[in-house]
This record gives structure tokens, C-alpha cells and sequence, in this order.
């Protein structure tokens, strides 16, 4: 019979195998059921204050009261990741998911979709009271969705250029650390912000492509009028440049982001190609000195075997000679020496040889000379 030992696990029987398997089943199940999903939203009305605060919502009333299909708030379903950003336009209002921001704006109504542990951040909160204060300004000539569209899109570019600080004391601290000294910590540090950093460039780049991707549609452009729309004023379909170059300041700004990142990636990259070139001649050094080391042992070994030869327990005729052992220590001396030279002379060439030999014929290993 198997016992489990502490600090071990025992193997799971196949009745308890297949348990688990319908639990981690029925949990996957649960979490797809579309019609009794509930979202906790903030709602805001027309005139910028806040009717709601983290409400419960179905999410098939939702999809009913703004004609919406049940595809669409999938996207900004708090428990799916939220991966690539999206400016989505329907009928009657325009959803956005773009990074910690879930939207739905309509002409007269603005639904915040709150991701659980962040209606205390300061990212939302940021955004919630920018959003109320840009909502109830209406002097601008802006409408009531552009106005929505304007903040959520500043609070994204906030963030984006918070993250984009942060990360740029970090590297250039951490690439200033390195001039100076190269250890094993800094080094798994600096691998460590390169993937951060290709992590948030995509991020960027992606935030780039959904108002890029809105930018080339003529007809998502004059679906965005939402207040046009209520109140039944005919919109040329090629009349958007309000729009446009609303669009076009933040897609230029997010622009500007993804090419400081693309820099500093750069400069990330050829640090790592420095350092890793550094390591590469540390290593070398090393082999070299242990072949020195080696070449030394050798000649060393090699003298020592003449002496040992000679010291063996049998008649040489060399016991009585006076001058033997000064002969013999300076042939040993001599061959060890030489051995020792001509390896040391033999490191030098290959130390100091060139990329291409050649012969005296230049045209032997087919190389040609023009």
C-alpha cells in the first residue's frame, strides 16, 4: 500500500483523476455561460455625473438595452485578459477596449465596465474625474461621445507615457550600472527589462493599430457621430475630419512612444551585445591562461621524465661521472625549456593569426585579387 511521505505527493487514483477533471470542467463551463454573466459597471449620464457606481448588470440586459450583440461585451468581459485593444462602432454606440480602460459610449450615456481590483486604482480614479469634468464642459464644440472618446483615449495616452518613464529610469539607470562594473545581478536584471520592455512595446504598437485601423474606415469614422444620429441629422459620410484629427493627435502621440521604445530597445540590445562580447573575452582570457598554465605543465612533465628515467634503479654507468648530474639537470632544464617555448610561440600564432591565410598563390583556397 502507498503511504505519502512528508513533503511528497502521492499518485492521484482514477476515480480522483477524473473527479478533477469534471471540477476543473464544470469551473471552465461556469465561466462561459453568456446570459447570467453579471458586470459591474459605472454609469454616467448626459450632463457628466455619476448615476451609477459599480452596479450589477446582466450582461443580456446590457445587450438588449443598447443593442448590442453578446459577442461584443465578451471583449470587455472583466474575467476574459485583455489582450488586443479594440475601438469597436455598433448602431448606437462605440466600445472600447483598450488597456485598463472598458467602455461604452453613446450619445447621451457613458458605461464604465470596472475589472475587479481596480475601482480603487489610481488609473481609474484618474480617469473617472477627468472624464465627469471633460463630460459637463460644453463649450467646446465637441459632442457628448467625442468629449468621452477624448478622455478615455488621454487617460490611455497617460498611461502609456507613466509606464514608458518608468521603464526608461530603470533601463538607463540600470545601463549606467554597467558601464561601470558587469556582474551576474545586473546582467539577469538587464535580460529581465528587455522582455518587459518588447512586452509594453507590443502593448504600445497594438494601441497604435486600433486607432490606425479606425483612422482607414471612412464609415466607422461617420458612425462615431452618435449624436448626429439621435437626432436624426443626415451626416455626409465623408465629412469627418473633427473626428479625424482628434484621432490622428493621440495615433501620433502613441506614435512617438512606440518610437522611443523602438530606442531604447536599441540601445538595450547593443548594450547586450557589448556585454556579452566582454564575457566572450573574459572567457578567452581564461582558456588562454589555462593553456599557458598547461603548456608549462608540459615542458615541466618533460623534463621531469629524462630525470626520471635517469633516476631509475639501474646501471647507467653515469653514477660515477662528476660531472653527470649538472649535464643531465641541464639537458632537462634545456628540453623542458623548449617544449615550453616552442608551445607558448605555437598560442601566440593562433592568438595573433590572421582571418585568411594565403599561400603564395592568392588564387589556391579560391579567393580572387581584383
Amino acid at each position: 500500500m502507498w503511504k505519502s511521505q512528508p513533503g511528497q505527493s502521492r499518485p492521484l487514483s482514477p476515480a480522483e483523476e477524473e473527479a478533477g477533471k469534471a471540477a476543473i470542467l464544470e469551473k471552465v463551463m461556469k465561466g462561459r455561460q453568456p446570459t447570467d454573466l453579471m458586470l459591474r459597471c459605472t454609469v454616467l449620464d448626459a450632463e457628466g455625473n455619476v448615476k451609477t457606481i459599480s452596479g450589477q448588470f446582466k450582461k443580456s440586459d446590457l445587450s438588449v438595452e443598447h443593442q448590442l450583440n453578446p459577442r461584443d461585451l465578451r471583449k470587455i468581459d472583466s474575467r476574459v485578459p485583455n489582450l488586443v485593444p479594440t475601438i469597436l462602432i455598433r448602431k448606437e454606440a462605440i466600445l472600447v477596449n483598450i488597456l485598463h480602460i472598458r467602455a461604452l459610449i453613446k450619445a447621451d450615456t457613458v458605461v464604465l465596465f470596472d475589472t475587479y481590483g481596480s475601482a480603487d486604482s489610481r488609473l481609474h480614479s484618474v480617469y473617472l474625474y477627468h472624464l465627469e469634468h471633460n463630460l459637463k464642459l460644453k463649450g467646446g464644440g465637441l459632442p457628448y461621445e467625442f468629449r468621452a472618446l477624448e478622455s478615455t483615449l488621454l487617460s490611455v495616452l497617460s498611461a502609456l507615457e507613466a509606464e514608458m518613464v518608468f521603464i526608461r529610469t530603470l533601463v538607463g539607470g540600470l545601463l549606467a550600472e554597467l558601464e561601470d562594473d558587469i556582474d551576474h545581478d545586473r546582467f539577469k536584471r538587464l535580460l529581465h527589462y528587455s522582455r518587459r520592455l518588447a512586452s509594453f512595446h507590443n502593448r504600445a504598437k497594438l494601441v497604435g493599430e486600433a486607432l490606425d485601423e479606425v483612422l482607414t474606415q471612412d464609415e466607422d469614422l461617420s458612425a462615431m457621430y452618435l449624436t448626429d444620429k439621435r437626432n436624426g441629422v443626415a451626416h455626409d459620410p465623408l465629412d469627418h475630419e473633427e473626428l479625424e484629427l482628434l484621432l490622428e493627435s493621440f495615433s501620433k502621440q502613441v506614435e512617438e512612444i512606440v518610437n522611443e521604445v523602438e530606442n531604447l530597445e536599441a540601445n538595450v540590445q547593443s548594450t547586450q551585445e557589448i556585454v556579452e562580447l566582454i564575457l566572450d573575452s573574459n572567457r578567452n582570457a581564461l582558456l588562454a591562461l589555462d593553456l599557458q598554465v598547461s603548456i608549462a605543465t608540459f615542458g615541466v612533465g618533460t623534463g621531469a621524465l629524462i630525470t626520471g628515467l635517469l633516476g631509475m634503479n639501474l646501471t647507467n654507468h653515469f653514477e660515477s661521472h662528476p660531472y653527470a648530474f649538472l649535464a643531465m639537470t641541464g639537458v632537462a632544464g634545456f628540453v623542458s625549456f623548449m617544449v615550453a617555448f616552442l608551445g607558448f610561440r605555437k598560442l601566440v600564432k593562433m592568438h595573433h593569426g590572421s582571418l585568411y591565410r594565403y599561400d603564395e598563390d592568392p588564387k589556391k583556397d579560391g579567393f580572387d585579387v581584383v
